[in-house]
């Protein structure tokens, strides 16, 4: 019987949702702190078995940590000890940013989901950049043949018009792609005005070419890239991002961020409303998550690293976007839901499916 469930009920349902991320999230980094981390590493780490090969690099787990748990890099050591075999921070913007107003983070309990409208609350480039140097370097001093992958998500400051966008993109990835081992431009949160204009292909391309030039000057090093798109974009669209990510030679695609969409919900459509405005992650992204996901893998051919996101809660989940084509796979409102023995959990229970195949 798992225990956490009944915790969480007991003591943090009741409680706003983002009071409830931040105890939760210092509660994870304290037990880094004192050291607790490290002796509790030894029962999340991932099987050998399941180490997969993927943008250049070994990664620990193909399952991963999505962005928007870790917004600043606060506590990227931390998370990787819960067993994840990459953490993407962010979304991280060019300019320092106190997000939208309070309350922006609601759960729908009765569909394991989460709306946000939190609006890319970040320190700003220049203050993360230090922090992803130094989780970069203690983890390499940790684990020296190999290590949890650090990705970096950058989005569009609120207070810069779309015009000036791609110089706006550029300050972050001169910031940040040196201690990034990937880099993920994100025009698909629901959350900043406009921005997902900017996953028109005609925009999008300039945006892409100018972030990966730039990324690999300001690092001395290629530093994958790799786009985030949303799952409610058009059939058609998909299939032009996917053409176009090939066109420019990106390494791959990130599929799907929220879904301004609430069909479907358990949730009676009086509390849906109260929640208002927000991108809905969660169970309910699942269907459709697996449905862009299989679209890109016919459009690419293989060709590009597709990571699935998007509803993902179980082993069995991870499993279905790996047969689907996703080479790895990212979950982060089930870890609300699940706690903080989630990712072990989903290892394990892979590892031991592969050994009984």
């Amino acid at each position: 019987m798992r225990v956490y469930p009944t915790f969480f009920r007991l003591a943090f349902s009741w409680m706003d949702a983002e009071r409830a991320h931040k105890i939760g999230f210092k509660g994870i980094r304290l037990a880094h702190t004192t050291g607790a981390g490290r002796l509790l590493e030894r029962f999340t780490a991932p099987p050998a078995s399941l180490q997969t090969s993927a943008l250049g690099m070994t990664f620990l787990s193909p399952f991963g940590l999505a962005a928007g748990f870790d917004k600043e890099g606060h506590g990227i050591e931390a998370l990787t000890e819960l067993g994840f075999g990459h953490v993407e921070v962010g979304t991280i913007t060019g300019r320092a940013q106190p997000g939208n107003e309070k309350p922006r983070l609601f759960r729908l309990i009765e569909d394991r989901a989460v709306i946000n409208r939190m609006g890319f609350n970040n320190d700003g480039a220049s203050a993360v950049a230090p922090r992803l140097k130094s989780a970069r370097a203690a983890l390499q001093r940790r684990h020296p043949k190999v290590r949890p992958v650090i990705g970096v998500n950058i989005g569009k400051s609120k207070v810069v018009e779309l015009e000036d966008a791609v110089e706006d993109y550029l300050i972050s990835a001169r910031s940040l792609a040196p201690a990034a081992d990937y880099l993920v431009v994100n025009v698909s949160s629901p959350n900043t005005p406009g921005l997902r204009l900017l996953q028109n292909v005609e925009t999008l391309r300039p945006l892409l070419k100018a972030v990966g030039e730039e990324a690999d000057k300001s690092a001395g090093r290629h530093v994958p890239l790799l786009v985030k798109i949303a799952p409610d974009l058009s059939d058609e669209d998909i299939d032009d991002v996917a053409r176009l990510a090939l066109d420019l030679g990106l390494d791959g695609i990130i599929a799907t961020n929220t879904t301004i969409g609430r069909a479907g919900l358990s949730s009676s459509a009086e509390k849906v409303e109260t929640c208002g405005a927000g991108g809905l992650s969660g169970a309910p992204l699942k269907g459709r998550s697996l449905e862009v996901l299989r679209r890109l893998k016919a459009a690419t051919g293989g060709r590009l690293t597709l990571i699935s996101v998007g509803g993902v809660e179980t082993s069995e989940d991870v499993q279905d976007r790996l047969d689907a084509g996703a080479t790895l796979v990212q979950g982060y409102t089930a870890f609300l839901y699940e706690g903080p023995f989630w990712a072990a959990r989903i290892n394990r229970q892979l590892a031991k499916s592969r050994r009984g195949a």
